[in-house]
């Protein structure tokens, strides 16, 4: 039988598996943490550039729009060329253009440095998951997934607060700068111990598919990006949104008849993909509000500094990796569908608890109560990451692993819009034009409300789902999708 990860149960073994996992992961940790630490350094960036600190939103939005529009392409170009040769050009590139970041003297370098940082991102992170998986057994996969968790995690919380120190100590160059000491560690760890992955020849690109989805996207994560902000004229965030449903209604057509989809929506046909992707993409996105509302709130709704709000942000982080030697024994005790109902329940909860923080809650007690709930969101993101590919064959990890990232990508965007527009119509209904503790109380009810709605659409999974990976049942029997 041939297993998930394409190799041979007699060959011998060229990796630990935990280690190709750990070297993988150090990799997106660099990307998922610069694109959370820039955040915080716009405001020095905004005064030694000489500009207002709402132009530099574009360098974000250029970074988050090419990262988007490339993944598509990134299962192709890693079939094509090798996924572990793939994978250490990106890393080569994301780190020149970090350095071509830190150097920049303008707003337009600055942007098309970003750009460069996203096609690389692009290309690191499904291509990272895609190089794991075609080096481990099935029977491997919950243990390196729970490695592969953490960058997720960890980078976007630890972003802010790390961002911060650098700027303050180093200035700003040095949030981009430090991409590479870590970026030539990665490339040196990748090149001597991940075995190469051979390339194939997955055949010719979906051109006209590539050019649908990239543009449905890029209007779309533009749309996202600026709505709101004032960094555009008015109008035309909205236009942008319209425009990349449209071009994604466009594609979605011509990816269900395509030979070679640029988007693989048969994938869908596989129950544990699907659950995976579309009912976790609605968890990521109620999940994905709250590193955006709990600085805030600790910042502008309790007074506090920016750095008591990133170490109070932390604890999420702290929850995560207490979770990951907990999640292979939980999971093989209760099987994922149990365990994705449940951590989609409890995750709720945790999200709801913080709409009833106060400036007199001690700040001991919202941390605890963060850390659980990050304990919480690390199982379901382990369970989600691993699930997903637990009946995907061989020879359709490369479009799998694609579509997981432009899922994964676009939901936490979707989250912040979410809080972004849940805090702006609670301070309208309340007749407020500034923000207040009330407001973020109701946005995160409703980004609570919104991972809970998770819940109906796992309890669809049949209750030996993934049970090849989890070691839940004795007899697996989870449904698979013939490969093509």
């Amino acid at each position: 039988m041939t297993t998930i990860g394409g190799a041979d149960p007699a060959q011998p073994r060229k990796a630990d598996p935990r280690l190709v996992a750990a070297i993988v992961a150090s990799a997106l940790f660099m990307q998922n943490l610069d694109s959370s630490a820039v955040t915080t350094a716009l405001p020095a960036m905004a005064r030694d550039l000489a500009v207002e600190p709402a132009r530099l939103g574009a360098a974000i939005t250029a970074y988050l729009v090419a990262l988007t529009v490339f993944i598509p392409v990134s299962g192709w170009v890693a079939d094509r060329f090798g996924a572990k040769r793939v994978f250490m050009a990106a890393i080569v590139v994301f780190t020149t253009a970090s350095v071509l970041c830190g150097r920049a003297t303008g707003v337009p370098e600055l942007i098309g440095a970003r750009v460069l940082q996203g096609v690389g991102g692009a290309m690191m992170v499904p291509v990272a998951r895609l190089l794991l998986l075609r080096q481990i057994r099935k029977e491997e996969m919950l243990g390196a997934m729970a490695w592969l968790t953490m960058p997720a995690m960890i980078g976007p919380i630890s972003g802010p607060p790390l961002g911060g120190f650098l700027t303050d100590a180093f200035g700003w160059r040095s949030v981009f700068l430090i991409n590479v000491p870590i970026g030539a560690l990665g490339l040196l760890l990748v090149a001597w111990k991940i075995p190469a992955v051979p390339p194939g020849n997955p055949g010719p690109p979906d051109r006209l598919g590539l050019f649908l989805l990239g543009t449905a996207l890029a209007l779309f994560m533009f749309g996202l990006e600026t709505i709101g902000r004032g960094v555009v004229p008015e109008g035309m965030s909205q236009a942008g949104l319209v425009l990349g449903l449209m071009f994604g209604w466009a594609a979605v057509r011509h990816c269900r008849v395509a030979e070679r989809p640029a988007l693989d929506l048969s994938l869908l046909r596989i129950e544990t993909f699907n659950q995976s992707t579309l009912a976790g993409s609605l968890f990521r996105i109620g999940a994905g509000a709250t590193p955006f509302l709990v600085p805030m709130l600790l910042q502008v709704g309790f007074g506090k500094s920016a750095s008591e709000a990133g170490l109070v942000s932390f604890a999420t982080a702290l929850g995560a990796l207490a979770m990951k030697p907990l999640a292979r024994p939980i999971l093989r005790r209760f099987g994922f569908r149990t365990v994705l109902i449940g951590t989609a329940l409890l995750s709720a909860a945790g999200v709801a608890v913080a709409a009833f923080f106060t400036p007199a809650w001690p700040l001991p007690v919202i941390f605890g109560l963060l850390a659980l709930g990050g304990l919480f969101r690390s199982l379901q993101f382990t369970s989600l990451n691993t699930l997903a590919f637990a009946d995907v064959p061989q020879a359709r990890l490369s479009a799998a692993t694609s579509f997981s990232g432009t899922a994964q990508q676009l939901a936490p965007a979707l989250g912040v819009v979410l809080a972004t527009t849940t805090l702006e119509a609670s301070a309208l209904m309340a007749g407020r034009h500034a923000l207040a503790v009330p407001d973020f109380g109701v946005a995160f009810l409703v980004a609570g409300a919104v991972v809970a709605a998770s819940a109906p659409f796992f309890a669809r999974l049949a209750p030996d789902a993934g049970a090849t990976v989890s070691g839940h049942l004795a007899v697996p029997t989870a449904k698979r999708l013939p490969a093509e």
